[in-house]
């Protein structure tokens, strides 16, 4: 008899169930969620299993990839469709995820996803980190702004140069608002230091990384867009058709069809957000700014005039992911003759 697991990550435990081909419950437990703890409690079963679900989380990566070098069978599930399948669930429970993950993988009704590599997960890591400097430090920015404003000190247009010379200047006088200054613009300094150090960094990243530079290659990828792109695919052969990316990262439309109902809707917008974001700026890029590759820029002029200049991004977007995909799966840099193609 087959039997199936399933376990719902938290923290610190873990709870585990296992149930049979039938469906019933033969063992349930509270495990550390640490990888030896798992697999040595799988492995005092005393029977095999068919097959291990773990919901996508923060901690499932690092204990997916250690369970299936231990020679388990598990599969990673998609945290939104395992959602959507306990919307009926009264009480919702870790024990209870843990059994209804288990049913899930004994139905079979599952989507597994991806586990990254640990070097996609550090490339993605450092982008993380990047971005939320950066917000923080126009956070500040905008904060120091504000607090002038109410005094009415209009800081105006300024440079990130100029910036702390200009707030300054509008508080010299005010014993309480340059106190203020002073401690804030402290912050903005380190902010702004650690954040050109991670802009160096990325850029290192991307001329040592060859995947990276190929991407760039194409119109409108720069560092950060092929190193987003780069480290969301890591593995280029997980997908059958270069089509299949532009759904994949949700840039595609959403569709509702039930008797003579119709509905095509927005772009779904499921998959990394950081990607989709990537690739929509690239596409920005390319429709508003001189750039190299006009027959790419031309099919996206005409589809501008036809349907607005917003959809025209996300299908320039959708496309970018394709030819991109297929740029990695070649192994050639981008065809500026054939990109309208």
């Amino acid at each position: 008899m087959d039997y199936y697991a399933g376990i719902d990550v938290s923290l610190e435990w873990s709870s585990v169930c296992v149930v049979d081909a039938a469906g019933k419950i033969t063992r349930e437990s509270k495990v550390l969620s640490e990888p030896e703890a798992l697999i040595a409690w799988f492995g005092a079963l005393g029977f095999g299993l068919a097959r291990i679900g773990v919901e996508a989380g923060p901690l499932s990566q690092w204990l997916y990839a250690a369970m299936r070098q231990a020679g388990l069978t598990v599969e990673l599930l998609e945290t939104r469709h395992v959602r959507d399948a306990f919307k009926a669930m009264p009480v919702k429970s870790d024990r209870n995820d843990a059994r209804g993950i288990a049913q899930l993988m004994r139905l079979g009704w599952f989507k597994p996803v991806h586990c990254k590599s640990m070097a996609a997960q550090e490339v993605r890591a450092l982008l993380t980190a990047r971005k939320l400097v950066q917000s923080k430090l126009h956070d500040m920015e905008m904060s120091l702004r504000g607090i002038l404003r109410g005094f009415g000190l209009k800081v105006g247009v300024t440079t990130p140069r100029r910036f702390a010379g200009r707030i300054r200047e509008l508080v010299a006088g005010h014993a309480n608002l340059e106190v203020i200054a002073t401690a804030m613009l402290a912050i903005r300094d380190v902010l702004l230091r650690e954040f050109v150090a991670f802009e160096k960094r990325v850029r290192t990243m991307a001329r040592q990384d060859a995947r990276a530079r190929l991407l760039m290659s194409a119109p409108g990828v720069g560092a950060i867009v092929s190193l987003t792109f780069a480290s969301a695919i890591d593995d280029v052969s997980r997908f059958k058709s270069s089509k299949q990316v532009g759904p994949h990262f949700g840039l595609t439309p959403k569709k509702y069809q039930s008797g003579e109902t119709d509905i095509t809707g927005r772009i779904s917008k499921i998959g990394d957000k950081g990607v989709r974001t990537a690739l929509y700026e690239a596409a920005h890029i390319i429709l508003t700014r001189p750039v190299k590759g006009s027959t790419l820029k031309s099919w996206a002029m005409k589809l501008a005039r036809r349907a607005g200049m917003q959809k025209a991004k996300v299908a320039l977007a959708r496309k970018l992911a394709v030819i991109m995909h297929r740029m990695l799966v070649d192994g050639t840099p981008f065809k500026f003759a054939a990109a309208a193609a």
